[in-house]
């Protein structure tokens, strides 16, 4: 498995964060509806299904949760509907945060947000009941100091939610995905965009991302227990689970 992200012409971990930081901030004001867009709005059913596979977590009136990389809000705000206690949602992209606030002041559902990065969180040791990242974890700059910063702000129990894409097992679909991501996917993104740059790093780092296998082994050896994985749209997605 790679260390983390590696766009090209950019090294070391903190240009890579500051390369990554730069790029989100340029795409927030589009960033929802490329995404539904491209994704012919299939990521909503993505985050439902991540929703009810957490929801028994989510209904613990004391539950503690924390969204990682939560960009324009969409997963933080369905997590904070179906949750009795709170959600925290967390990016370093203040464009991002921005984006968010604003649809959860529309929600009216307070969650509180926190700039920060995600390999270096400001929350105490086992505060979490849950911590989610979706299609944020495979811009890390560091995979390994992620899931072990996720680790150490868990409670014993507690549970890591990863919903990230992936690479497709089928052969058929796989080159299909493949065109789509790297030829259709990157000139609409320019066209609809101020950021163009960010449409070809974004199915490039999906490329470059291990597979759903890979990313399960990494968990387990970082120190997540009964940790699990299930493939959504023919595998071009994966939402995996592990505990503390």
């Amino acid at each position: 498995m790679s260390k983390g992200t590696t766009p090209d012409g950019v090294q070391g971990e903190e240009q890579v964060a500051r390369y990554v930081r730069q790029m989100f901030d340029g795409v927030a004001p589009r960033y929802d509806l490329l995404n539904h867009l491209l994704s012919f709005q299939v990521d909503k059913l993505w985050r439902r299904h991540t929703v009810r596979r957490l929801d028994p977590i989510l209904k613990r009136p004391d539950a503690l949760a924390m969204d990682l990389c939560c960009g324009s809000g969409d997963l933080l705000i369905a997590l904070q509907a179906r949750c009795k206690g709170r959600v925290i949602g967390s990016d370093f992209s203040h464009q991002m945060l921005r984006v968010a606030g604003g649809k959860i002041a529309s929600a009216r559902l307070g969650s509180p947000l926190v700039e920060a990065d995600a390999l270096r969180l400001p929350v105490r040791d086992g505060a979490l009941d849950l911590v989610t990242v979706s299609f944020g974890f495979r811009n890390f700059a560091n995979y390994r100091k992620g899931l072990e910063e996720m680790l150490r702000v868990l409670k014993p129990g507690g549970t890591a939610a990863i919903l990230e894409f992936s690479t497709p097992p089928n052969a058929m679909f796989r080159a299909v995905y493949q065109f789509y991501s790297t030829r259709v996917l990157p000139k609409i993104g320019a066209m609809l965009s101020d950021a163009p740059e960010a449409y070809t790093y974004l199915p490039e780092s999906v490329r470059k991302f291990p597979d759903a296998p890979a990313l399960a082994a990494e968990m387990s050896a970082a120190g997540f227990r009964e940790v699990t994985f299930e493939r959504m749209t023919f595998g071009s997605v994966a939402l995996h689970l592990g505990k503390k």
